[in-house]
């Protein structure tokens, strides 16, 4: 891809560049509306459809099934036929798909095209940072990456808000017909701000046979991570996929040690700052999908909250997460990526620790510090570690690049339903074992998550401590996450310490 004039840009060359900016924040943005704006409508989509439990819960899954078994394969696909033509596809693709899920006759055909969504949502998040990169110059791409994922960040915490608005006035097809015009305006944009006329930057054949087990690998593992947050370590459910994803990722890795031209290429499998990078964004998502996951349990399930009352709540997290990532753009000007990551891994520790100290007697003022304090935390961890992800990345491999950083994100927001979820069931297992009624039945599934509506009176005292209980240790499991993530990045971040700063207090500004 042509990158714009970065030398001495004119006025009209900025104005595109943050029109194409523009565009591509609206692109994150939907994509991760998607992921939370259909929770609150299931209620509604299992009445009007007569959908069964299990069917419900891969409305859910299948979207983000295929966002994550895809992801590389797309990032292949648009560096060898160009990010421009590929991202557009992509946005078709989620668009009618948004439409067919609207005008959706059938659970069976809703989930359909989810999964659609989410095959052209893995084309989007595969090369919105690789356009993003085509676009801005090295000492420009901090700033705006800082807006695309703050803006990302919000579309994840105002699904719930979004999606119980468009309830209060309407039916549940609103929340897929949402998307439609945003689309549509982010087609526009790119269409009107983004080089079209650029060669494909990779002229390699592309990788079929890598591409086949990385899509398979991802798909076993993502469905066996997804399946365990329902039916915990099943054999045939969730062991046996999780065992065949592994094997086939063992595969996948010695193929891509051997193949002439591999689907991850060499420069980018070489880079340890990016591998790095990458290690800390699945910790940090492991961490942030799991508290969101118990903290939404702790509210919505055990005290009785409304969806649109859980969600409004997130706007204490939401708000400093946008401030926050729009300060880490300013502050990659005057501080090394390892100062601005290990402090933003720091903070979410210490607001997921604020949010663990939380029960239902403990004064709300807690778990809004909670908030605060995380919302900055991954404020400035989310941009930092993308930017320094995609610092160094060469402009033919960003798309492979940017698919491989965003795997990373949706197999820790899986891993960390399930893993923080099993752990935390485990726990409030255990716990109930231990009281005067563990010997006479077991913690049922509600009891895990929270919903004691269906609990004898004489229960729910000990019940609800046992709930209380996992959600301690699931909220610590995050944390040691955020923990482990600080000491990779003191570590791994280490050498460009003193090589970076001169650079960025020189740059211009967006």
């Amino acid at each position: 891809m042509t990158t714009l004039n970065r030398s001495a840009p004119t006025l009209d060359a900025c104005k595109r560049r943050r029109t194409a900016l523009l565009a591509l924040c609206l692109a994150g943005f939907v994509i991760q509306l998607d992921v939370t704006i259909v929770n609150v409508a299931l209620p509604t989509i299992q009445h009007d459809l007569h959908a069964a439990t299990g069917t419900l819960e891969w409305i859910i899954s299948g979207y983000a099934l295929g966002l994550a078994a895809l992801i590389p394969s797309m990032g292949a696909l648009g560096d060898r036929l160009g990010h421009r033509p590929v991202l557009l596809a992509g946005l078709v693709v989620f668009g009618l798909c948004s439409v067919g899920a609207a005008l959706a006759p059938s659970s069976t055909v809703l989930t359909g095209a989810r999964i659609g969504q989410g095959i052209g949502g893995a084309a989007i998040l595969a090369l919105t940072l690789a356009v993003l990169t085509d676009t801005y110059p090295p000492e420009q791409r901090g700033h705006a990456i800082g807006w695309w994922a703050a803006t990302g960040g919000v579309g994840f915490g105002a699904g719930p808000i979004v999606g119980g608005l468009l309830l209060s006035v309407s039916g549940w097809s609103t929340i897929f017909w949402v998307n439609v015009p945003i689309v549509l305006v982010t087609i526009g944009l790119i269409l009107l701000t983004v080089p079209g006329a650029a060669p494909p930057s990779d002229h390699r054949p592309l990788d079929i046979p890598g591409v086949v087990l990385a899509s398979v690998g991802l798909a076993s593992v993502t469905f066996a991570l997804i399946t365990a947050s329902d039916v915990p370590w099943e054999p045939v459910r969730t062991l046996v996929p999780l065992i065949v994803g592994s094997l086939v990722f063992v595969a996948f890795v010695q193929w891509q040690r051997h193949a002439g031209e591999p689907l991850v290429p060499r420069a980018v499998r070489g880079n340890s700052v990016f591998i790095s990078a990458c290690a800390i964004y699945f910790l940090s998502y492991v961490a942030f999908s799991g508290t969101l996951y118990y903290v939404t349990l702790m509210f919505q399930n055990l005290l009785g909250w409304s969806a649109l009352r859980t969600g409004l709540s997130w706007l204490l997290m939401n708000v400093p997460f946008l401030v926050a990532a729009q300060t880490a753009g300013k502050l990659s000007q005057r501080f090394t990526p390892r100062a601005i990551v290990t402090t933003g891994c720091a903070a979410g520790a210490l607001g997921v620790t604020a949010l663990s100290t939380w029960s239902p007697t403990t004064p709300f003022v807690v778990a809004g510090i909670g908030y605060l304090v995380a919302g900055i935390g991954f404020g400035l961890l989310v941009p930092g570690i993308t930017h320094v992800a995609m610092h160094d990345v060469p402009g033919p491999v960003a798309g492979a690049a940017s698919a491989m950083l965003n795997s990373s994100r949706q197999l820790g927001t899986a891993v960390g339903l399930a893993l923080v979820g099993a752990i935390g069931a485990a726990a409030t297992q255990h716990s109930w074992d231990t009281s005067r009624y563990g010997q006479t039945q077991t913690a049922s599934g509600p009891i895990a998550t929270g919903n004691l509506h269906g609990v004898p009176s004489q229960m729910q005292a000990a019940a609800r401590n046992a709930f209380e209980i996992g959600y301690h240790v699931a909220l610590w499991i995050c944390i040691a996450g955020l923990l482990i993530a600080v000491l990779l990045s003191l570590h791994a971040f280490k050498q460009r310490t003193a090589s970076t700063g001169t650079a960025r207090a020189k740059a211009p500004s967006l």
